[in-house]
């Protein structure tokens, strides 16, 4: 008669969170019968999870190689014993480093879906802001970043948080240039340029714009600075380089 039955072991909370941590199910019946029962034989944890013998020794070993069972040998006994539970701590451990590590990788296959192409939109101040800290961790040494906008109503949107995103920027050993429209504010950044890293030249007088462009090598972003707040990034190569040659053209027809 199995001491703990099998139905009663995979409602068990402990075996489900063991199921969270990445063990198999039949891996998270067989620990929590070893954290149960101390150490014993393959023949009691086969009784106490009704998992067939060949099975348990096959998991025995899945289990020693994540470090969460061990031998105890007494006399010509072999016994079998859970490890402290925070061996589980150390696992998950082990998985989040490998995680960062390989996050890289993932995050090139994610920017490259569909076809290198693509276009995305998004909603609210927050996360137009997330998209801002991408163009700042993406960016290269010695490539452009350079942008058309409103700087009143950009920075006025969180004065805090742009501020403080001007000066990372400024840091950066980018090339940034900047076209603003015509404001006393406008002004006073052209007079200050140097400190943030930039070169900035004024629009026309005439000049109306509700929206603020970005572009660098890996993206353009459209930012709608009136509400409703939202963003709209492309990644093509092609109109990239439009946003860019377009760029060009005016910034050459603007004095210094």
């Amino acid at each position: 008669m199995s001491e703990f039955p099998t139905s009663f072991m995979k409602k068990n909370h402990l075996t489900g969170i063991l199921l969270e941590l990445g063990l198999d199910e039949h891996e998270s019946m067989v620990y929590f019968a070893l954290l149960s029962l101390g150490p014993t034989t393959i023949l009691k944890i086969a009784q106490t999870t009704e998992i067939k013998r060949t099975t348990v020794y096959s998991v025995i070993t899945s289990l020693k190689q994540k470090g969460l069972v061990n031998i105890q040998v007494t006399g010509f006994k072999k016994k079998f014993v859970a490890e402290d539970p925070a061996k589980l701590e150390s696992m998950l451990e082990t998985k989040r480093s490998r995680l960062k590590e390989l996050l890289p990788e993932f995050s090139a296959l994610y920017n490259l879906q569909g076809g290198e192409s693509f276009i995305k939109f998004y909603e609210g101040l927050e996360a137009v802001k997330n998209v801002y800290e991408g163009l700042i961790r993406d960016i290269r040494p010695g490539e452009d970043y350079i942008v058309i906008g409103n700087q009143d109503q950009w920075i006025t949107l969180d004065e805090h948080y742009f501020k403080d995103f001007l000066f990372r920027r400024a840091k950066l050993p980018i090339k940034i240039r900047m076209l603003f429209q015509d404001t006393p504010l406008a002004h006073k950044w052209k007079n200050e340029q140097r400190n943030f890293n930039s070169i900035i030249k004024i629009l026309p007088k005439n000049t109306a714009l509700k929206t603020n462009l970005v572009i660098t090598p890996q993206r353009v972003l459209i930012h709608q600075l009136t509400e409703p707040i939202l963003g709209i990034v492309i990644e093509n190569k092609s109109v990239i380089q439009m946003h860019r040659e377009m760029y060009e053209i005016i910034w050459k027809s603007l004095k210094d």
